[in-house]
């Protein structure tokens, strides 16, 4: 296997509110010797809400942190689902654009050049932390990593929305019958559980303006997973995240139900079987604590 770098597009709540995840990353990537360069000049990719103000506006700040990679000659890293989900579809569209609607790409370049910014020019491509591990680092090669087997540990994936449904293409899962992380835990030991909402959306997005439905939307998927016995939530996204972990005493309230499910960001659970310890990743930075997980692997 190759020396693998990329550059390694953050994002904003990974940042702030979900910070462990930032931290978790970078744990995990050194561990497995990935090479990140942060484009610390990137923009919020604006999780698909400035297409609401304009198509233009949103191609044109994404072009912008797409060319901040193709600067480097590197494949654009995210661990965020929405992240990914906008700037792979960002990119999937100029490309596109570039044979049939050339002016368009034009009209986002000349944007980019009054800013002084480099040009879009559809040379690279935008891949989430998931896809590095299955499709350039390898399940076998990761397995060869693992320290400390998590075995015995029930883990239910939840996809949500972006990742598997933004783009047209797919390389590295099937979007209908994804088992892409599912895949990733039994490389590590775990046992997967499968439910019905694991594909579905987290109801992030609607709550703004419809907080109890979202809530609700939470509560199901989480109750789902419960009656499957899994021990923990394992989300791809920092968003999903936020409405599964952070909000899920808002959310108990809101289905009167007590939950208490832990939810894991990929990186966490993956850089727990490397031996990392979970202070390092942050696991105490959950609302939802994270020790019923650590207590059923004999962890400290």
């Amino acid at each position: 296997m190759s020396h693998l770098k990329y550059a390694y597009f953050p994002g904003c709540v990974a940042q702030g509110a979900c910070r462990e995840l930032y931290l978790s990353t970078q744990a995990l990537t050194q561990a497995l010797g990935i090479e990140l360069i942060e484009l610390k000049k990137a923009a919020c990719c604006g999780s698909g809400t400035f297409k609401e103000d304009s198509q233009l506006l949103e191609d044109t700040v994404n072009a912008r942190n797409i060319a901040l990679a193709e600067e480097l000659q590197l494949p654009l890293l995210t661990h965020c689902s929405t992240c990914q989900g906008v700037l792979g579809h960002v990119d999937e569209r100029l490309k596109q654009a570039q044979v049939m609607k050339p002016a368009y790409v034009e009209q986002v370049n000349g944007l980019l050049q009054k800013e002084g910014c480099s040009p879009y020019r559809g040379s690279t491509e935008v891949k989430h932390l998931l896809w590095a591990l299955v499709g350039d680092y390898g399940l076998e090669a990761l397995q060869q990593k693992v320290t400390r087997r998590l075995s015995g540990l029930k883990c239910a994936a939840f996809y949500g929305c972006y990742l598997l449904r933004a783009q047209e293409h797919l390389p590295y899962d099937n979007p209908f019958q994804p088992e892409s992380m599912e895949n990733v835990f039994r490389a590590v030991g775990a046992t997967p559980i499968y439910y019905q909402g694991r594909m579905q959306c987290c109801g992030w997005p609607l709550s703004s303006y419809a907080t109890m439905q979202s809530f609700q939307m939470a509560g199901k998927h989480l109750q789902e997973a419960i009656d499957q016995e899994a021990d923990c939530l394992v989300t791809p996204c920092p968003l999903c995240h936020l409405n599964l972990d952070s909000r899920q005493p808002e959310v108990e309230q809101a289905i009167g139900k007590t939950l208490g499910l832990p939810v894991l960001h990929l990186p966490q659970l993956v850089a727990l079987a490397l031996g990392i310890s979970p202070q390092q990743l942050g696991l105490d930075r959950h609302i939802v604590s994270t020790a019923p997980v650590l207590q059923k692997l004999g962890i400290s």
